[in-house]
């Protein structure tokens, strides 16, 4: 009797940009914070939100009654900070929606702003909201704004400035390590217990992959979160530890993986961490400090290809490691389990949506066609029918009649449309009918995406993921828009595509 293997819920597919052999990945790495491990985001941001706010009470503004808004900004926004706007861009860099602070703009202001600007985020005026820990800075700054514009703020100040004075403050929080000390202290609040994350990389592990820790955080972060989240789920008597062959901390990525720094072995002693210059093999009992992406890829004897990374941060993770370094890339996006649940319940009005959108572009081909027929009589040139004038003009009446009756019912479940998810922004993924900014950095840097490590475990050590066929305007398609070639690589679909 053949084993029933059951594939993973939707949402919690691995999602293929660029075809991924896992059979020939020989290393995997990992990011920590909202990779590894998963914070309650609502929690995490609302604390670290609070912290900004009560540094700025600290130096005398007027703040002190704002409190934190999870629904003002998303992952993936962009802020304009030459004028206090946060924005969401499409694929192209056009803006699709705005928000001035923390009230939205209306069409006439924003296509004042905006008609004329392509978003080039190599410009250091657009801040990309990278990761989930942007949405506290993007929060406060917004409605920082506010209090700009209404006079309420320490001046004078423009809007660069003012979103300098919260990078700052934000800087500040993060190097004292308060609220580090504080998820420490009670993990259970802000972390989601996920088991089956150790799980995925012990069926790495043991498929012979090498296990590579590589972020951010310090020692003294790394090490009782990881013990937290990983050690309760192990075998008896394994450790976090053990699941890794190199642990590197304080890693200072992007750098990491574009420039070269001295690496240090971070040595325990009478409770401290202390850093020990290191040269040499790297020893997978012992946690280091700082080092590059070169060494250690000389340690490991791979490169390119053979590694893959994965990581939340757009910029800090994958882009950097895929332009750089040619590694493999995956990125993790926790929010499309949420995404995906939503566009699937919305599933039903999208197919009515599209019903009358057929129907109004038979309407507005009809309305164009007799337009041209009007035309043509009125000025005397080309070929004509035998409709009257009078019979065209009624007809466009009807027409128009027709499409605003269209419009009126399309018009809710289009709002409805563009509030999944989230009432000011929609879609992680979309920008209107196009893919969002965000959707286009992960389709062009992101080799796969997903929204938590443990998603491998559906997959396996050994899947092969292949990407489906890309689409284009001009493919023939089927009832619905779903394209009629879905195959990718002309060898089948993938066993998690």
């Amino acid at each position: 009797m053949r084993p029933h293997y059951s594939g993973p819920p939707p949402e919690r597919g691995l999602f293929c940009n660029r075809t991924l052999n896992m059979r020939a990945i020989k290393a995997v790495g990992y990011d920590m914070d909202y990779t590894l491990i998963h914070y309650r985001v609502e929690a995490w941001e609302r604390r670290a939100y609070e912290y900004i706010r009560d540094r700025l009470v600290e130096q005398g503004w007027p703040v002190a009654d704002l409190t934190f808004d999870p629904m003002l900004a998303i992952r993936g926004l962009i802020i304009d900070t030459a004028k206090g706007n946060l924005l969401k861009a499409n694929r192209f860099g056009f803006v699709k929606k705005a928000l001035h602070g923390s009230r939205p703009m209306d069409f006439d202001a924003q296509r004042e702003a905006y008609n004329r600007t392509i978003i080039d985020l190599a410009d250091r005026r657009w801040v990309f909201l990278n990761t989930l820990f942007s949405l506290s800075e993007a929060c406060i700054y917004a409605q920082l704004v506010d209090r700009l514009d209404a006079g309420q703020l320490p001046g004078p100040m423009g809007y660069v400035d003012l979103y300098e004075h919260v990078r700052k403050n934000l800087d500040a929080t993060h190097m004292q390590g308060r609220l580090k000390a504080e998820i420490i202290a009670d993990p259970e609040r802000y972390v989601i217990d996920d088991p089956e994350t150790p799980l995925a990389l012990l069926d790495q592990k043991s498929a012979g992959k090498k296990l590579l820790l590589i972020t951010n955080s310090e020692w003294a972060y790394t090490e009782p979160m990881m013990h937290f989240a990983f050690d309760k789920h192990l075998p008896e008597g394994m450790t976090w530890r053990q699941l890794f062959d190199v642990v590197i901390v304080s890693a200072r990525k992007p750098e990491f993986f574009t420039t070269r720094s001295t690496l240090f072995e971070v040595v325990e002693a009478n409770g401290e961490a202390l850093l020990r210059p290191h040269s040499g093999p790297l020893n997978r009992s012992k946690p280091y400090f700082g080092g590059s992406a070169l060494e250690l890829e000389r340690h490991l004897g791979l490169s390119g290809d053979e590694i893959l990374y994965v990581g939340d941060h757009m910029f800090g993770d994958v882009h950097v490691t895929k332009n750089v370094l040619r590694w493999r890339t995956a990125l993790i996006l926790r929010e499309l389990e949420d995404e995906v649940r939503s566009i699937a319940a919305f599933r039903a009005t999208e197919v009515r949506i599209g019903e009358r959108m057929l129907k109004k572009e038979r309407l507005e081909d009809e309305s164009c066609q007799v337009r041209l027929e009007l035309q043509r009589r009125r000025h005397q040139y080309g070929p004509r029918t035998d409709t009257t004038e009078a019979e065209l003009v009624a007809r466009l009446t009807e027409l128009r009649t027709e499409t605003e009756a269209l419009d009126a019912e399309l018009g809710p479940m289009a709002r409805a449309a563009g509030e999944l998810s989230n009432p000011h922004w929609g879609l992680l993924t979309r920008a209107g009918n196009d893919k969002s900014h965000l959707a286009r950095q992960v389709e062009r840097y992101a080799d796969i995406y997903t929204s938590r490590v443990s998603n491998f475990l559906f997959a396996t050590p050994f899947v092969y993921l292949r990407s489906p066929r890309g689409s284009l305007p001009h493919d023939p398609s089927l009832p619905g828009g779903t394209p009629v070639f879905t195959t990718g690589d002309g060898a089948g679909s993938g066993p998690a595509e």
